[in-house]
């Protein structure tokens, strides 16, 4: 879009667009979605590392893994879903449903996921006959404008329209606000202030949020197996991912063998209380905010930052807390590859803990725990408020959809009412659909005595 384009302007052309692809067949709708999909797994490792690179942010080859796994994850996903005309007949209920598009969807994208997210988005969104249109983060503008530019390419390949994906060049909290309200449909993913000026649009959105996911080790796993699946996930992508691990919990009388283990799967141990200091100091600076500089970077930059030689080869920096929820800051999310651990007495308490941690934040996000008890897992996810509990795997790479487990492949993770968001769960392709639902009268009434359905 040139300057000269209006935001006006460009939801008009996404509209007119979208208006000539609502009755594309089903075989059409998959090519399309497809094509998305596909062109990423392609240029996997030139969008990965233009993501870093721009951004400033994760790891290249994380982000390259990523573009190729979540690309194959999600089109493998959506591949055989019906999405066009009748989906579903309830020959019980003497129903049948339809499926219809939503119109013109505007997608908010993170700098912490520029690629895979708008990707995610536009293959849901097109498998569904609506068109879309990119609302980039300033620090990933040319990332999104080649993918835009990319997307439009394979789409005129299959002579579909190009203006199905499109994208703004002059990003400003006004012309972004500017789409949300003009759109028909809004997915924002990033921080609390966006989704909350999405859900004030005006316009049906679906928002996120944040994340803080908890981990509780038993006392029957293996540790070290336990470990590297939370070092795995803590440190993926430079801690960038919402579904990373944050706190792990670990039984009391094993904590220092949990210790040992960690640091043999690359966790870089802090234990003074004077270096400890320097990692709650330098990354929440006077308890606020979380410091931007460290957002995003390995290990050894971030022990840079705040003042530890971590070594080159560490995976992630590793302390103990002094407490739970507000008792220290360092059990808030933390968007840097460092993992806080505290020690419990019973499973009970140890989830009790967790609870106190989501309270202060995160909550309805994620839990993550690594237990060989169905009854403690049961009771983790009944007593903690989140839309996941991930067992016996790392967090990080597997709670938005894994070969591994089935929770929908996605890249928007909902945190229903406890996150101030309108779902919870995984976003899907589900979401980008209106339905149609036609019923046809039984043959003779279910309840022919109103009295007989109180007894």
């Amino acid at each position: 879009m040139s300057e000269s384009i209006t935001v006006k302007e460009l939801v008009e052309r996404s509209k007119a667009a979208q208006e000539q692809f609502a009755f594309v067949t089903q075989e059409q709708a998959d090519q399309a979605a497809r094509a998305i999909c596909k062109v990423v797994y392609d240029n996997a490792e030139t969008l990965g590392v233009m993501a870093a690179e721009e951004t400033r942010m994760g790891n290249k080859q994380d982000k390259i893994t990523k573009c190729r796994m979540k690309s194959s994850l999600i089109w493998q996903s959506i591949k055989n879903e019906k999405t066009v005309g009748v989906i579903n007949r309830l020959e019980d209920r003497k129903m049948f449903e339809v499926a219809k598009p939503l119109g013109a969807v505007a997608c908010i994208i993170p700098s912490t996921n520029p690629v895979v997210t708008p990707m995610c988005n536009a293959a849901f969104a097109l498998k569904t006959r609506n068109s879309v249109i990119f609302a980039p983060h300033p620090r990933a503008v040319e990332c999104t404008k080649l993918l835009v530019e990319m997307f439009r390419a394979e789409l005129a390949k299959f002579g579909f329209p190009e203006d199905l994906v499109l994208g703004l060049e002059k990003v400003s909290i006004e012309d972004s606000s500017e789409l949300m309200s003009l759109a028909d449909v809004v997915v924002a993913t990033g921080g609390p202030g966006m989704v909350k000026a999405a859900y004030s649009s005006g316009k049906p959105s679906l928002g996120v949020g944040q994340g803080n996911v908890q981990c509780i080790v038993d006392r029957d796993v293996d540790l070290s197996e336990a470990a590297g699946k939370i070092i795995s996930g803590r440190s993926f992508d430079n801690g960038l991912i919402c579904l990373g691990e944050q706190t792990a919990f670990v039984p009391e009388e094993k904590f220092a063998n949990f210790v040992e283990k960690i640091q043999k799967h690359g966790g870089y141990y802090v234990e003074s209380p004077e270096q400890v200091e320097k990692v709650r100091a330098g990354v929440f600076p006077n308890a606020g905010p979380m410091n931007r500089e460290i957002v995003g970077l390995d290990a050894k930059q971030a022990g840079k930052i705040i003042g530890l030689e971590v070594p080159a080869d560490a995976k992630a920096i590793v302390v103990k807390a002094k407490g739970t929820g507000s008792e220290d800051v360092l059990c808030r999310e933390k968007l840097c590859p460092v993992l806080t651990l505290y020690p419990y007495k019973d499973f009970e308490d140890g989830v009790a803990m967790m609870v106190e941690n989501l309270d202060y934040e995160g909550k309805g996000h994620s839990i993550a725990v690594h237990s060989n008890t169905p009854e403690h897992v049961e009771y983790a996810a009944i007593q903690c408020a989140v839309s996941r509990v991930i067992v016996n795997q790392p967090s990080g790479t597997t709670g938005g959809g894994s070969p591994t487990n089935g929770f929908v492949a996605t890249t928007t993770l909902g945190c229903g009412s406890w996150g101030n968001n309108s779902f919870s769960g995984n976003l899907s392709h589900k979401h980008f659909m209106n339905i149609t639902r036609v019923g046809y009268p039984y043959e003779e009434s279910y309840l022919p005595d109103p009295e007989m359905a109180w007894e």
